[in-house]
């Protein structure tokens, strides 16, 4: 490694006993594993980047405390969040490759009460604002545990001298719904409270890269006159302005998306067709860059075709560009009725043995057997772990449902990353996902049981984070690990299609598939992907100070910059 290159797991180094280890945040720390890490954190970043690491504690413990911490260098001080993993009990696992037992999931504060019997593991992260200086960050982490202090952590943090976008570059749209999380924190769903914390959840998949369908759920209201649809947008737009224009995040990031919220007073095709192109020419006149879709039908079936093509025929008669969007492998039977085509991620990959797609087609293959203006988007289902749960008595069955990227709680958080890296090397258009708080909406305790549709976390990435669960007054939404791997990986995204915009596609397409060949074939070595990470990071910092000096070049000699 050069001069201030250091990384989470570069060093497999016990600490001192009783001590602070810090350990790759693509270990899922557990009771029955006893993890090596480093005696010290070191972190690279690029601006408008968030990082994070693992400090495993000792055990035993039911208090953690940390000091503020503000890294130095050249720049403005950096300063990190931290938060301890709280854990699951799977008592069904998601497939062969799942297990029973504590997994670690929750990010709580700090200050929540914890469990002495699990590991005491504490999440910490950086993110590096877009116009920080780049250069080497240092400062020293110290913490305690029931109130005795603990070694200290020497903290670096290298930032990089390129940026990553504040949206993602690559669009997605994960469902989300105000009346699940009035349920599960046991509010009103009208209340100010609900639709302010609606605003919490929505900033916390926006920090995370994540744009959300659904949110208030209530389309705006709608009067019909001379064949004219007059929406209220009031309400609308005070909850959904700010994610899409940008001010709802000091970054800028927006949503990528938003979906058409279907309104039941527009009756007759006429008023259905009059409410998507009054929808769509209020996003016009708002200058909201998010691409309008709708969202025609979720996994039709074959009477399902000639609704999908009378929904079609409506939006498109609006004579705008709002795509239609339906989750499907290929079929013929939907041609001229998709503009989205979205198939379970099992049907990009050829695989051997029980087929789990009707359809395998690759993106490229699918955009020949679409109209010129379509997108290929993705998705993931239980099809990618299995939707019974368990492993099936079939061993060549639960072979077919094991190995996928996965955002199941008890699977690797390789996995967990993957579908960033899979999205750069397939060349899909955008990622779909059903839902992050479906279990908020059954009559289940969401932290002590996840398992939906066959497996642990099924369309749930966050927790209720309530006053009784978490002490304090106020309700907050709690993320969950898998929500940081999915981030981390929507970040790798962003690495490879940089380098790639600097003259380097096919480095970063080696690269992408060091990390998963295919979407069942993906690397587990935290270090492999430390690698990879690292060698893309010197590479853009390499192409970029070349076409620096380019342009320098052309300065100086009086060419145009």
């Amino acid at each position: 490694m050069g001069v201030g290159w250091a990384w989470a797991v570069a060093a497999v180094l016990s600490a001192a006993p009783g001590g602070v280890q810090v350990v790759s945040p693509l270990v899922k720390v557990r009771p029955d594993a006893t993890p090596k890490g480093a005696k010290e954190a070191h972190l690279s970043a690029a601006r408008g980047e968030c990082e994070g690491t693992q400090l495993v504690l000792p055990q035993g413990v039911t208090r953690v405390t940390m000091q503020p911490l503000a890294l130095k260098g050249p720049g403005a001080p950096l300063t990190t969040d931290a938060w301890r993993e709280a854990y699951l009990d799977v008592k069904t696992p998601s497939n062969g490759e799942g297990k029973t037992g504590p997994w670690p999931d929750a990010l709580v504060p700090l200050s929540a009460p914890a469990n002495p019997k699990h590991p005491t593991v504490v999440y910490v992260e950086v993110c590096v604002p877009a116009k920080q200086a780049p250069g080497t960050y240092t400062g020293s982490l110290s913490a305690a545990v029931d109130g005795k202090d603990l070694p200290a952590v020497p903290f670096t943090v290298e930032v990089q001298p390129f940026d990553l976008p504040a949206t993602s570059s690559l669009p997605n749209s994960f469902g989300i719904s105000l009346y699940s999380i009035a349920k599960a924190h046991g509010l009103q769903a009208d209340s100010p409270e609900a639709k302010a914390l609606l605003r919490e959840y929505g900033k916390a998949l926006l920090e995370h890269r994540v744009s959300a369908h659904g949110m208030g759920m209530d389309p705006p209201p709608v009067k019909f006159q001379d064949g004219r649809a007059v929406l209220d947008w009031t309400a609308y737009d005070a909850e959904m302005g700010p994610f899409l224009d940008g001010t709802v995040l000091p970054s800028g990031a927006r949503f990528t998306t938003a979906d058409v919220r279907d309104n039941r007073k527009a009756s007759t095709d006429a008023e259905k067709t009059a409410y998507y192109r009054a929808f769509q020419k209020h996003f016009e006149d708002k200058g909201w860059k998010a691409q309008l879709f709708f969202y025609a039908k979720d996994e039709p079936k074959a009477e399902d075709v000639p609704l999908v093509k009378a929904q079609a025929k409506r939006v498109r008669d609006a004579g705008g560009t709002i795509p239609v969007l339906v989750t499907t492998a290929l079929d013929p039977a939907f041609n001229g009725s998709v503009d989205i085509l979205t198939p379970i991620i099992n049907c990009f990959y050829p695989r051997e043995g029980p087929q789990t797609c009707r359809n395998v087609a690759n993106a490229a293959t699918a955009r020949t057997r679409l109209p010129p203006r379509a997108k290929v988007w993705w998705y993931q289902s239980c099809m990618a772990h299995g939707c019974t749960g368990g492993p099936p008595p079939d061993k060549a069955l639960d072979k077919a449902f094991s190995d996928w990227a996965s955002y199941m709680v008890d699977h690797p958080a390789p996995l967990n990353r993957a579908m960033g890296p899979l999205a750069f090397e397939s060349g899909v258009d955008g990622e779909l996902y059903f839902d992050t708080v479906f279990a908020y909406n059954t009559k289940k305790d969401v932290w002590t049981d996840l398992f939906e549709f066959g497996g642990n976390g099924d369309g749930t990435l966050f927790y209720p984070g309530t006053p009784a669960k978490l002490g304090g007054t106020e309700h907050q939404p709690v993320v969950s690990l898998r929500l940081k791997h999915i981030r981390d990986g929507l970040e790798d995204y962003e690495y490879l299609r940089l380098l790639t915009s600097l003259g380097d596609g096919a480095f970063a397409r080696t690269a992408a598939k060091r990390l998963a060949k295919s979407g069942y074939e993906i690397s587990r070595d935290p270090a492999e992907w430390e690698a990879v990470r690292k060698e893309v990071t010197e590479r853009i910092v390499k192409r970029q100070a070349a076409e620096e000096a380019k342009r320098s070049g052309r300065r100086t000699s009086g060419g145009t910059p």
